[in-house]
């Protein structure tokens, strides 16, 4: 069986105790470790020098890229990956992973916290009980159940939300990447590898969710034209990236009302501006990129890392790789 030899790792993982030895275990004896804070720019490009295997606790900069000449493999300790996704990555042949899926189960929980929050009109609720208000908000409103609701990205959280999903006795459609089996509780696929559009999810759904990776690809994927394609009943959740959606088409289709609401934990800008009109619309859901965490996020992360040290030395493939599909170039 072909085999890779890993001589020199660097890492800025700030882990102590049994979560170090789950690293050094994985990695074995025999190789050199060195350490060094992430946000230690100098540190960082003089260990990655010379470094075959880096394994990040964030994104990987390009200077240090550059300085890392010998990289064969790059881990970034978190989900979304697009300011790791440079060019030059998959011109040198470099595999890019990341601890994707370590949150899926919250993260599909802060959907339904979002999809629930519209449907339930959670601030105006608000408003009423500050007003002392005794009001009767749903006599045109319905609930969750027998809704349609479309996922676009079916990567781990997408999944993880669908199971949800189908529990509430919803349609579930969705639309990935490559052609796979359709996912548990899902009830229509499309995919973007045999030459669907998103644009039939986006007319059939009453609810759309957003769990796409964000890459070149996908940026903006969410613009003035999808809006057109979407029921004027229609609710919008975006879990994915800011960008993958086009925030002045976004603020004026809920402004003319050209769709009922939308939720949004992310944006093109973070923290999102004071003076952003996005901030004053009544029908806009705002939490700030943030999401309670599973009971121990850096066990999940390693269990992916060590699973992927054993798949590199084997050559095997390994989990949560990216592609030139993933380049990201809009910042």
């Amino acid at each position: 069986m072909d085999a890779r030899v890993i001589k020199k790792v660097f890492t800025t993982l700030p882990h102590t105790g049994l979560h170090w030895e789950m690293l050094v275990n994985a990695l074995g004896t025999d190789v050199e470790i060195v350490r060094a804070d992430h946000h230690d720019t100098p540190s960082v490009k003089t260990g990655i020098k010379d470094a075959d295997v880096a394994i990040l606790a964030g994104d990987i900069s390009k200077e240090a890229l550059d300085a890392g000449r010998n990289l064969k493999w790059v881990h970034c300790d978190h989900s979304g990956v697009n300011n790791s996704a440079h060019p030059e990555i998959f011109q040198r042949g470099i595999f890019l992973t990341s601890s994707a899926g370590r949150s899926a189960s919250v993260l599909a929980e802060h959907i339904f916290f979002l999809m629930l929050s519209l449907v339930y009109n959670s601030r105006c609720l608000d408003r009423q009980q500050r007003e002392h208000n005794w009001n009767n908000l749903y006599k045109d409103r319905r609930g969750l159940f027998s809704k349609t609701v479309g996922i676009i990205g079916m990567g781990h959280t997408g999944k993880a939300f669908a199971v949800r999903a189908k529990a509430f006795e919803m349609k579930v459609l969705g639309y990935g990447r490559t052609q796979e089996p359709t996912p548990e509780g899902v009830d229509k696929m499309w995919f973007s590898g045999n030459g669907d559009t998103i644009d039939q999810l986006l007319k059939e759904s009453d609810i759309i969710v957003l769990t796409v990776r964000l890459s070149d690809e996908t940026y903006h994927l969410i613009d003035e034209r999808a809006f057109k394609l979407m029921k004027p009943s229609a609710y919008l959740i975006n879990m994915a990236r800011g960008a993958v959606v086009d925030e002045d088409a976004l603020y004026r289709a809920l402004a003319d009302k050209t769709i009922a609401m939308a939720a949004s934990d992310v944006f093109t800008k973070e923290p999102l501006p004071i003076e952003s009109p996005l901030w004053d619309l009544p029908n806009f859901v705002i939490t700030p990129h943030c999401t309670p965490e599973v009971p121990d996020l850096a066990l999940n992360g390693l269990n992916i890392i060590c699973k992927n040290i054993k798949r590199y030395k084997e050559c095997i493939p390994l989990l949560n790789c990216l592609t030139v599909r993933d380049v990201y170039t809009k910042t």
